[in-house]
């Protein structure tokens, strides 16, 4: 998601957990690990390259794990509305 504020632009990811390797959640398939695993960690390289490509940019990079949308809701919005503020 892509948000303007204040002359400011912010970008917004919802990471899934199994997508972008979280750490708290990440579980690896039993079947063709190997390639999971490299899928996984290009997916983890390319989110600290976008986000550092954006930061360069003078962009906002805000990040959200999937987990957190399910668990605590109001806690996620609290932290956009802190970073976009």
């Amino acid at each position: 998601m892509v948000f303007w504020s204040r002359s400011t632009w912010s970008g917004v990811f919802v990471d899934g957990c199994f997508w972008h390797g979280c750490k708290r959640c990440k579980t690896v398939p039993k079947q063709n690990q190997k390639f999971w695993k490299e899928k996984i960690e290009r997916n983890m390289l390319r989110d600290k390259e976008v986000g550092r490509e954006l930061r360069k940019e003078g962009w906002h990079v805000v990040r959200v794990w999937e987990h957190e949308l399910k668990k605590d809701f109001s806690r996620v919005e609290k932290k956009l509305r802190s970073k976009m503020d």
